[in-house]
């Protein structure tokens, strides 16, 4: 008997000990909503208008992209070592070719960085040549020759307004006098397009820049700063949907109770409905927010990554007009240097094949690029096609890139106290090397901007994974299993790349939803503690 009435007095007392838990609970969740109602609507708006800007409302351009063509070896009537001599450079970093405005020129790059450009038919120099063809470029992209260009200028670090995710530098940015006041940034080095921001554009960046990203803190203070601000409070986002779906979901029982007691109605009512099943992806946004945001703390140094030896006119023996390749398909060339040996990168059109029509996909990550190109590496002295070179280029890039990374990576585990010499780069197993023509995978998206790019995966502790542009030698990726991990995470709980099997617009209208919940549900909370 005794025993019975110490268990009731017991389970009184762990009854009321539990209430004031219960209690203190839903005052923690009432306060925390409170405190981070502000930081919600910011992200919450700004995500919102992200997937109608990326995709309901994205703004288009006549070309996304510079078609190659094929170039007539008689064009090239001067070779690059011929117009060298003749305008009395001695050294330089690379060349190219370009086409634009009828004409045909090599664009040689210098050793401080700048782009020059000669006429192949004559050899002469062409004043302000960058500048036109930067101008060529986006008059072309647009397809418009007709806007005044209000201004021109050269582009050399990522801008509130040009960001890191565009990958391109240095580009030039071309603003046009046209009723969407169109700027257009170029990379006049490979021809290619940065990217384009109409007016629509512009503002969008702007408030995405300043509510999503928080750049106002910056302003105010710098990186680390804003980053951790911003951890702390998706941090206490998280905790507020953890403590509702406690109090609303694993607690209802009690909740019912005293509803049943004293009903609740209207927005109180809705707020409770709701919030248990929007509470869900509360906390995937903020997961995954916070994880993103630890990603940011060093600056991107990608653009700095690139392989640029000087080359002295004289040590090329070989004529660039002169080599023993399928001219009919030459596309363009540049000269690398490997093994204390110099070669033409020579780039040819693919050959006519039967080609069957593939099924077109809406999804970015399946975004093809049609037409492919052959590289061909012939030695620069003995004129005579060095074959698979271009994987082994790639390898020697890796290595440079990460100052033997690689190898160090392999042979962390390996004992050498008794040599201390270091291990040759060979030592390092090569899982995976291949050539990649379009954005295969989510692991080279279309985020990393740089086309065609050869893969190197190695059998490193992490799984190093390098994807390297061997066009411009320049190293596009560098992807770990950390990489890995916080990319599925930001791609599924932030983006919902779940629902790519749905096509894109069911699944930006499930993000946009889910988004627009989570707003309306904390309002609703806000409303509730003003009334009460």
């Amino acid at each position: 008997m005794s025993k019975e009435i110490t268990a009731k007095k017991s389970k009184k007392k762990d009854s009321k000990i539990v209430k004031k838990i219960k209690q203190h609970m839903y005052k923690w969740h009432r306060a925390i909503g409170l405190i981070t109602i502000i930081p919600v609507i910011f992200w919450t708006l700004s995500g919102l208008m992200h997937p109608f800007m990326a995709h309901f409302f994205k703004p288009e351009i006549a070309h996304e992209k510079l078609e190659q063509q094929t170039i007539d070896q008689n064009q090239l009537q001067f070779s690059i070592q011929e117009v060298l001599k003749q305008n009395f450079i001695n050294d330089f970093k690379n060349f190219r070719i370009v086409q634009f405005n009828d004409r045909t020129y090599y664009q040689v790059k210098m050793i401080p960085g700048d782009l020059l450009y000669f006429d192949t038919s004559n050899a002469k120099k062409l004043e302000n040549g960058d500048q036109k063809y930067a101008e060529w470029l986006s008059r072309y992209f647009l397809d418009d020759q007709k806007s005044t260009v209000k201004k021109s200028e050269i582009v050399t670090e990522f801008t509130s307004q040009y960001k890191y995710v565009n990958r391109y530098l240095p580009v030039y940015k071309l603003s046009f006098d046209r009723p969407d006041t169109m700027e257009v940034y170029v990379e006049t080095s490979s021809g290619k397009l940065a990217t384009f921001n109409p007016a629509s554009r512009q503002w969008f960046i702007w408030f995405f820049d300043v509510f999503h990203n928080w750049s106002f803190i910056d302003a105010i203070s710098n990186n680390s700063i804003r980053i951790i601000t911003m951890i702390f409070l998706l941090s206490i986002i998280g905790l507020s949907a953890l403590s509702g779906i406690l109090i609303y979901g694993l607690l209802w029982k009690q909740f019912k109770k005293t509803d049943s007691l004293q009903p609740k109605k209207g927005l109180r009512k809705y707020h409770r409905q709701i919030g248990i099943w929007v509470s869900l992806f509360t906390l995937t946004f903020a997961f995954s927010g916070a994880y993103h945001a630890t990603t940011k703390w060093e600056p991107y140094t990608l653009s700095q990554m690139v392989y640029e030896p000087t080359f002295e006119t004289k040590e090329i023996p070989g004529a660039n007009n002169k080599l023993n390749l399928d001219w009919n398909r030459f596309q363009n060339m540049s000269i690398i240097t490997l093994n204390d040996t110099t070669y033409y990168r020579c780039q040819l059109a693919e050959k006519e094949t039967k080609r069957f029509k593939k099924p077109k996909s809406d999804s970015k990550w399946n975004k093809k690029d049609d037409k492919k190109s052959e590289v061909v590496y012939i030695n620069a002295t003995t004129n005579k096609i060095a074959p698979n070179l271009d994987l082994e280029y790639a390898e020697f890039l890796a290595y440079y890139f990460t100052d033997g990374a690689p190898k160090a990576s392999c042979c962390e585990m390996i004992d050498t106290s008794e040599d201390d010499s270091q291990p040759s780069f060979e030592n390092i197993k090569l899982l995976e090397s291949k050539v990649l023509n379009d954005f295969e995978s989510r692991e080279y998206g279309f985020v990393n901007k740089r086309l065609p790019v050869v893969k190197l995966a190695y059998d490193t502790p992490e799984r190093t994974t390098y994807f390297i542009e061997t066009s411009t030698s320049r190293l596009a990726a560098v992807i770990n299993n950390s990489d890995r991990v916080e990319g599925y995470s930001f791609a599924i709980l932030h983006k919902f790349l779940f629902m790519d099997w749905a096509g894109k617009n069911i699944r930006d209208l499930t993000m946009v939803l889910a988004a627009l919940t989570i707003l309306i549900v904390s309002i609703l909370g806000v409303i509730l503690f003003l009334k009460k």
